[in-house]
């Protein structure tokens, strides 16, 4: 259950921009363009080098952009379970950790420094309280010390709520703090009973209910928390409630494909499967037209998630033509996607009663991505056919 703290972390320590307008880096940030938005930040720390604000986005934006390459910033289509993220594993470059950290290290002397001359700082407790939760990020991540990372998401609590003693007007400091209350109500009693978690019993109702106030009211962090209550309100089978945030965070971010992903999604859990696919249709026209953000998106990732749909609603024959076709071009994909296309169409070759093919499915799945979550899942099928279960 700890790996559930760090789900929500992904997105709630962001250090977003103000929702009219946005920075030039964080337009691109939130429509999925890595690249240019780092190199907005640069920009920005060449300019203003004494802002601990600008190290944050930076450190932000490259871990984004290794956890887009990989797909774990993609939410769960392919299984019945509703885990929030994806993890496969996390090898960013050297060069890349390297200026993670250093700009994590210079955000935090900036702000230190600034509260050893008034302790009452808000900013400088807020981007303090950033820095520690973009760090709780890669140390989950990238680095598997999931302790390590829950005490920096509890450092980023305790200042944030500071902040919020200083200012009860600054709804951005909440988001941490209706993260932290629902996903400490999640935890384990033996997880809450750890030292530096004492004080915090942690509420799931309350926590929802600051994170919709942020989302409402938050000038900093409203897509922040528009983005976390969809991965709630799914998880807490409540689907009906994403679909007007999803449309929201399109209307503003039209380049992030990944949102339209989602909002498929949403609409299959609410059992719609008209409209599910007719969101992945919408996004074939656009990559036919060239829009941007579409261009370049692989046809194979729009086929994947028509294919996953389909499985789903029994539609077995129109799914495993189009897994089929997935993991043809399977080198089009991140490892994360492609493997979990041979688990889909395995399980879609045993419900049509085709066990050899099943079969092969399932052992190539298990020499292409050895150990991942998707092979550790399809191992029980290599002995016993995969039969649909509710929670399956």
């Amino acid at each position: 259950m700890i790996r559930l703290l760090a789900a929500f972390l992904l997105c709630a320590f962001t250090a977003a921009g103000q929702r009219a307008p946005l920075s030039k880096g964080l337009e691109h940030f939130y429509n999925l363009e890595y690249d240019e938005a780092i190199a907005e930040f640069r920009r920005q720390i060449a300019a203003t080098p004494d802002q601990p604000s600008a190290y944050n986005h930076l450190a932000m934006a490259i871990l984004y952009r290794e956890m887009y390459r990989t797909g774990a910033l993609e939410t769960e289509l392919v299984s019945g379970g509703n885990p929030f993220l994806r993890r496969p594993k996390m090898n960013p470059a050297p060069e890349d950790e390297k200026e993670f950290f250093a700009a994590i290290q210079r955000s935090m002397s900036l702000s230190q420094a600034r509260l050893e001359k008034n302790s009452r700082d808000v900013q400088a407790l807020y981007t303090l309280g950033v820095a520690h939760g973009l760090r709780a990020n890669y140390n989950f991540l990238v680095r598997k010390a999931y302790m390590d990372s829950l005490r920096d998401a509890t450092a980023a609590r305790r200042l944030h709520n500071k902040v919020t003693d200083l200012d009860p007007t600054n709804y951005d400091a909440r988001l941490v703090q209706g993260v932290h209350e629902y996903v400490v109500g999640s935890l384990p009693w033996h997880i809450r009973m750890l030292g530096f978690l004492v004080g915090f019993r942690g509420d799931k109702e309350r926590g929802i209910r600051i994170l919709e106030e942020v989302a409402q009211k938050g000038r900093l962090n409203d897509v922040d928390a528009e983005v976390l209550l969809c991965a709630i309100y799914r998880r807490e089978r409540s689907a009906a409630k994403a679909v007007p945030l999803l449309q929201d965070l399109i209307r503003r971010f039209p380049r992030n494909h990944l949102l339209r992903f989602e909002l498929a999604q949403m609409y299959s859990d609410l059992g719609d499967k008209g409209a599910a696919l007719a969101v992945l249709e919408e996004m074939e026209k656009l990559r036919a037209a060239g829009a941007p953000g579409y261009a370049t998106l692989p046809l194979e990732k729009i086929l994947f998630a028509r294919g996953v749909i389909q499985f789903w609603y029994n539609d077995l024959d129109q799914a495993i033509e189009n897994l089929k076709r997935v993991t043809a071009r399977a080198e089009l994909l991140d490892l994360n996607t492609e493997s979990f296309a041979w688990l889909r169409l395995g399980q879609a070759y045993d419900l049509a009663g085709k066990r050899s093919l099943a079969l092969q499915a399932y052992r190539t799945l298990q020499q292409r991505a050895p150990g991942s979550d998707a092979a550790n899942q399809a191992r029980p099928f290599l002995r016993t056919p995969y039969e649909r279960r509710p929670s399956s």
